[in-house]
């Protein structure tokens, strides 16, 4: 099957390419050169918030299943330049649901916990958005924009996604490990519930929704357990047997310029009633971590 994944570059699209090279033809699609290892893979170089050249690319493949992971996800950011976050969070997806449209494929979106206010999370699938500054206010409206466009597609929704392999990028749990290792302390946020999901499991999961499911709707892929991040940084540090100081900190006590969600969080009993493919509760998902950074750190 033609399988093209967006975001390639990033965490979840990483891992998505890494899952479907020898299984299918696979189009990776990234802004810039590709930071992926070489693989059977062939490489896009488009950008989400042109309005053309990500569609072009997947018309000219002749996709059959897309992954559309790609997204603006620097938060912060995104309240800085709100116009840049809609081209290419609402009108990226534009363009992929316009391709799949087109050429009769299935579509899979990945969302976030962040289209959610964190009143009172962990949240359900069936739970109302409300959405609070431009990174989540656009990922909203990319959802509808999927759903309007590209009808019978689904959209997955991830928090907090994190990986060891080699080349992924930084993230709070990397970093964890990386400024305990040299005796630096860690500051995290003891109000902030999450719902940390292991790429790997994510694109695993989503990947099964894309290709062996017709559902169509919301699906929770996150991480199985909702924590607040002191204890997932102090469980990450306990499975690397790490020690020193993790500080609690309050949100509202860091100048932050967008709000984040606190009593957020993701309900995955749907995914888990409905995929083989299990979401991964944080030990688990700790153990395959670790097993990555072993195999990152000796490369």
């Amino acid at each position: 099957m033609r399988v093209a994944v967006t975001g390639a570059n990033g965490l979840l699209g990483g891992a998505a390419v890494a899952w479907l090279v020898g299984r299918h033809d696979v189009l990776a699609i990234g802004r810039g050169a590709s930071r992926l290892p070489p693989g059977a893979f062939r490489w896009a170089d488009a950008d989400l918030g042109d309005g053309r050249s990500v569609e072009v690319a997947l018309r000219d493949f002749r996709a059959e299943a897309v992954l559309h992971a790609g997204a603006m996800t620097d938060v912060d950011g995104c309240e800085r330049q709100p116009e840049a976050a809609w081209r290419v969070n609402v009108g990226g997806t534009e363009q992929v649901a316009r391709a799949c449209r087109a050429l009769r494929a299935r579509l899979v979106a990945v969302s976030t916990d962040y289209v959610f206010d964190g009143a009172a999370g962990p949240y359900g699938e069936d739970d109302l958005p409300n959405p609070r500054g431009a990174y989540a206010r656009s990922k909203r409206c990319g959802e509808e924009a999927a759903f309007l466009l590209a009808p019978g597609c689904a959209v997955a929704r991830v928090a907090v996604v994190y990986s060891g392999r080699p080349g992924a990028k930084t993230t709070f749990a990397t970093q964890v490990v990386e400024k305990l290792s040299r005796g630096e302390p860690v500051k995290a946020f003891s109000d902030q519930i999450v719902s940390p999901t292991l790429a790997e499991s994510g694109a695993a999961m989503t990947l099964e929704l894309l290709l062996e499911t017709d559902f169509h709707g919301v699906l929770h892929t996150a991480g199985a357990t909702a924590l607040d991040r002191v204890d997932f940084a102090r469980r990450v540090a306990a499975r690397f047997a790490l020690e020193g100081e993790i500080i609690p900190v309050h949100t509202a006590d860091v100048k932050l310029l967008a709000p984040r969600p606190l009593r957020a969080g993701l309900r995955v009993e749907r995914a888990a009633a409905l995929l083989r493919e299990q979401p991964l509760a944080i030990d688990a998902a700790l153990d395959r971590f670790h097993a990555q950074w072993l195999g990152r750190v000796s490369a």
